[in-house]
C-alpha cells in the first residue's frame, strides 16, 4: 500500500523530476508533484510525494525532515486527507 507525504518549504525553483530525485534516495517514489500556483505558473513552495510503501514513506520521513534541498530546510510529514470543498 502506498503512501502520500506532505513536502513543505520547498525552493520556488524546485521541480516534480527534482523532488523525485530528492526522495528516491529513501525508497521507490510512485509520484511526485509540485503544487503550482494556476494563476502564475510559479511553484507555491509545497508538494506531495507518493512513496511505494508505508516502509519508504517511514523511511523518507525520518531521513529527509528537516534536510536542506536547493538551500532551503524542508518538512516533510505524512499527507492528510484534503477537506471536502464547499464549491459555490
Amino acid at each position: 500500500m502506498s503512501a502520500k507525504l506532505f513536502v513543505g518549504s520547498l525552493p520556488f525553483t524546485t521541480t516534480s523530476d527534482e523532488l523525485r530525485e530528492v526522495f528516491a534516495k529513501a525508497g521507490q517514489v510512485t509520484e511526485a508533484n509540485v503544487v503550482m500556483d494556476k494563476m502564475t505558473g510559479r511553484s507555491r513552495g509545497f508538494g506531495f510525494v507518493e512513496m511505494a510503501t508505508e516502509e519508504d514513506a517511514k523511511k523518507a520521513i525520518d531521513s529527509l525532515n528537516g534536510t536542506e534541498v536547493g538551500g532551503r530546510k524542508i518538512f516533510v510529514s505524512e499527507a492528510k486527507p484534503q477537506a471536502p470543498r464547499d464549491d459555490r
